[in-house]
């Protein structure tokens, strides 16, 4: 199946599926769910970190790169997962996390212990003659990016978690070694790799000041510098580029439509497609994630139909999203699950999955779960939404302002169990969760859904449709109502068909006339979530979506 074929689930190992009693997924969890998740009709499971790690980062802070964490299950378990998810045509795309390891992995250790071959591995640097550190850089996490390199007098840099040392790629035995990981994982039966940060990887082997730390500039010094380009082709051509089947994706942050052309146009022999959140980024205050402003509809308008333009273009590919495990949920930023929650939910899916490029699904989006509200910070888990309310308080936020905040933008909000049922702990563990379950189990899980809802329905219906459809596909994209205060509209045409999609993202109702191209004209209503009919004038109800579709004349 080609590319343009395939959706994607993304699923958080660690609040999927309890089946041992510890409080936290695991894959024999993931196992027993297959059916559910292929009855989606799904072709590929993004699996988050489930390699053996201290946890100071959810997983993200990997000790060993080609182990099973126990607490996950064994390596058996795997393969059973492998086998079992491919008896039903769904292979599994594994989370590489190759910018940093953790301070507890054994390349570091060594460092540690005086081994000039592994200190070789890492970006340690001496202070600045004046006792200050390597350079002003921050940390993404809060707080500088340097710390002291056990008892010596060098400096080890993490971009990320203190206990997240960044690898230098600069070093090719490290690259030979990252290419080595890739390869384990391909002989284990692995279809796809989301590849984390993988457009900082490119630090300059002279690390400079910033003129402004934390800021835009400073990004530039590592982000989607020209070696990221000439290390991705290498690692293409080393690993999974030599099976034409694997699908790759890239987290890109901050990354340009330039570049983001270059990582996936296939001449160019790098990803597949990227993840970029430019689109994610319109409930930021003048940039800033820890505010909560309203959205900027406008502009998410913009930012998508610049990106869907740009990369079409270039013969680029988008993956296809709102939602991941560093992101609140979506319906809670850009619509009303108070009063319109299947309204909201479909609308953001039709968006997504009629969009060109992949589209992905994280746990739960299907069956409508939101944020949990929160009331207390101890009820965060998250190293990130810590730090980052320490921050506010310093800033002479009140605490309750500082809580507003997080309640909105905490990565925690997209990291709570699955809500299977509506049993004590929402049919996810029989033990006290790792994170405690969304108060709204009861009225939001998935054996009610499956029984009585249709969210989970919907989106099995636009997979089939993109499955179907190759206007869907492999169409060219064009922008519709871009300066609308409440409406986004785009046209896909292919080979004799046109579809245009249409989205009220906000209540009431709204009349619009359609383009005098789409006027007159006789069309099929593809799929939708309201009422609403094909008419030259037509009135989309509260967060209504519709997808008619033409052949040309």
């Amino acid at each position: 199946m080609r590319l343009s074929k395939k959706v994607v689930y993304q699923l958080y190992p660690k609040s999927f599926k309890d089946t041992t009693g510890n409080g936290m997924g695991d894959l024999r969890g993931i196992i027993e769910k297959l059916d559910y998740l292929a009855g989606l009709g799904i072709d590929l499971i993004w699996l988050n970190p489930f390699y053996p790690s201290p946890q100071h980062d959810n997983g993200y802070d990997i000790s060993d790169y080609c182990a099973i964490d126990p607490a996950f299950g064994t390596m058996a378990d795997f393969e059973e997962l492998v086998a079992e998810a491919g008896k039903r045509d769904i292979g599994l795309m594994l989370d590489m996390v190759l910018n940093h390891v953790s301070t507890e992995h054994e390349w570091f250790k060594k460092a540690l212990a005086g081994d000039p071959k592994y200190q070789a591995y890492f970006y340690l640097r001496p202070a600045k003659a004046d006792g200050s550190l390597p350079t002003n850089w921050e940390s993404k996490f809060g707080g500088p990016a340097w710390e002291r390199f056990g008892k010596t007098d060098l400096y080890y840099l993490h971009l990320y978690d203190v206990t997240q040392a960044d690898l230098d790629w600069h070093n090719p035995q490290v690259r030979q070694e990252l290419h080595q990981v890739v390869n384990f994982w391909r002989q284990k039966g692995v279809k796809g790799f989301r590849f984390d940060v993988l457009n900082v990887i490119g630090k300059s082997e002279e690390l400079v000041d910033s003129q402004a730390p934390g800021s835009s500039q400073e990004k530039s010094l590592y982000t989607d510098t020209p070696i990221v380009h000439t290390w991705i082709r290498e690692l293409n051509q080393a690993t999974f580029g030599q099976d034409q089947e694997i699908v790759t994706v890239g987290e890109m942050s901050s990354t340009t439509i330039e570049n983001g052309i270059s990582y996936t146009n296939p001449k160019d022999q790098e990803l597949s497609m990227i993840f970029s959140f430019h689109h994610l980024k319109v409930d930021y205050e003048n940039g800033e994630k820890w505010s909560n402003p309203a959205f900027d509809f406008i502009e998410l308008k913009r930012i998508l139909d610049e990106w869907q333009t740009g990369m079409s273009d270039g013969q680029g590919w988008n993956a296809l999203f709102f939602n991941n495990h560093d992101q609140p949920r979506s319906n809670n930023r850009f619509g009303d699950v108070v009063n319109y929650p299947y309204q909201t939910q479909t609308l953001l899916a039709t968006v997504t999955h009629l969009l060109r490029g992949t589209p992905y699904i994280y746990q739960g989006e299907e069956i409508g779960m939101t944020n949990p509200g929160y009331q207390e910070l101890t009820q965060y888990n998250d190293v990130e939404t810590h730090n980052n309310y320490q921050i506010m308080r310093d800033k002479g936020y009140s605490h309750e302002k500082a809580m507003t905040i997080i309640q909105a933008k905490s990565r925690d909000n997209s990291r709570t169990p699955m809500q299977w049922d509506g049993t004590t702990h929402a049919g996810f563990t029989k033990a006290t969760p790792w994170l405690e379950v969304a108060s709204n189990y009861p009225t939001i899980n998935v054996e009610k859904e499956l029984a009585e809802g249709k969210i989970y329905t919907y989106y099995q219906e636009l997979i089939r449709l993109r499955k179907d459809y190759d206007v869907i596909s492999d169409g060219t994209y064009s922008g519709l109502f871009l300066d609308h205060p409440s409406i986004m509209g785009f046209v896909r045409e292919y080979e004799g068909q046109q579809l245009l999609v249409l989205g009220h993202f906000y209540d009431g109702n709204v009349e619009i006339e359609l383009p005098q191209a789409f006027r007159g004209r006789t069309a099929t209503k593809l799929i939708g979530n309201g009422p609403v009919q094909y008419a030259d004038r037509l009135t989309l109800g509260a967060y209504e979506a519709v997808a008619f579709l033409f052949e040309t004349e």
